[in-house]
């Protein structure tokens, strides 16, 4: 991570080393807040923020979820994020708007009224488990912690408190010498990884897990409708992994992994134990989207 210059907070541009939260403010205390994440390119036409608008979208529903009021609209909201990138000398980077609570104290944990902060933090994050990631496949260990139950937290709400769930399945996936963690929803069903949907190929078709319990992914929309665009089958269903097991091809897809394949799951290898051609076409196919080189897409792109 190449940390950015300066960071949008409240309608102006602060240096990044001078963005504070109280210590005991109820986000850094509970994890009460809520964040997106956002990747923006570079393109023949200048710097593009994918799906801003629909990134924007979620954050402002992720908060509702919460009772938390947002004193900016949408609008105000993508501006900002392109204020953010424009103060950040970076070719590619990623955004990170977050939603917490400023004051402490007042709340009694009813948020409703509580004083709310935003800030758009800009920097280069590259690629997000290693080098060899996109282009070799990772391995993957199934998990021994739960994906939370729909009515344990908030799952469709990108709650900060929600993602020690994740951390911690990643983090004994990365202790035991994987790239990354697959968690089980609570009746063993395959759900996602810890920031990314996971998708299956078999006889040619596209299958992944329902949005039961798993945040509705913006890549995974994306990629759903880039394979429905190829003609390519798609479905969503329930299924155990070692369904997986038995694939011919396996990703993850998210804003920081983007289409990564998944080459072993739990020492079983995945197809050849090489990207796929399906995996491939629809990696190249994506990188070429938010790349501004297909201009079918453009309207998933907000240039800076």
């Amino acid at each position: 991570m190449i940390k950015g210059g300066k960071i949008w907070l409240n309608g102006r541009l602060v240096d990044w080393e001078h963005v504070k939260v109280h210590i005991v403010s109820e986000t850094f205390n509970y994890g009460y807040g809520v964040f997106e994440g956002i990747r923006c390119y570079e393109t023949k036409g200048g710097r593009a923020i994918f799906r801003l608008r629909d990134h924007m979208e979620r954050l402002i529903r992720s908060a509702r979820v919460l009772f938390l009021n947002i004193p900016y609209s949408q609008d105000d909201l993508i501006q900002a994020a392109r204020e953010a990138v424009k103060a950040n000398d970076f070719k590619e980077c990623y955004l990170r708007p977050m939603v917490y609570i400023s004051s402490y104290g007042e709340s009694t944990w009813d948020f409703r009224k509580a004083s709310v902060d935003v800030a758009i933090a800009v920097w280069d994050w590259g690629t997000y488990i290693n080098e060899k990631a996109l282009t070799e496949g990772i391995r993957v260990k199934t998990s021994s912690y739960t994906r939370h139950h729909v009515n344990v937290n908030m799952t469709k709400s990108k709650a900060n408190g929600n993602y020690m769930n994740f951390c911690l399945a990643r983090g004994e996936a990365l202790r035991l010498g994987f790239d990354e963690a697959l968690l089980l929803d609570v009746n063993g069903f395959v759900a996602e990884g810890p920031v990314e949907n996971v998708f299956m190929i078999k006889r040619g078709e596209i299958i992944t897990p329902p949005l039961s319990c798993i945040l509705e992914g913006l890549t995974r929309d994306s990629v759903l409708k880039l394979a429905a665009d190829q003609g390519i089958l798609c479905r969503e269903e329930f299924f155990t992994r070692d369904h997986l097991y038995g694939a011919e091809e396996v990703f993850f897809c998210g804003t920081a992994a983007e289409v990564t394949p998944v080459s072993e799951i739990d020492y079983i290898t995945i197809g050849s134990g090489k990207p796929g051609p399906i995996t491939k076409k629809l990696s190249d196919l994506f990188f070429d989207v938010v790349h501004g080189r297909k201009e079918k897409y453009t309207e998933w792109l907000s240039f800076v």
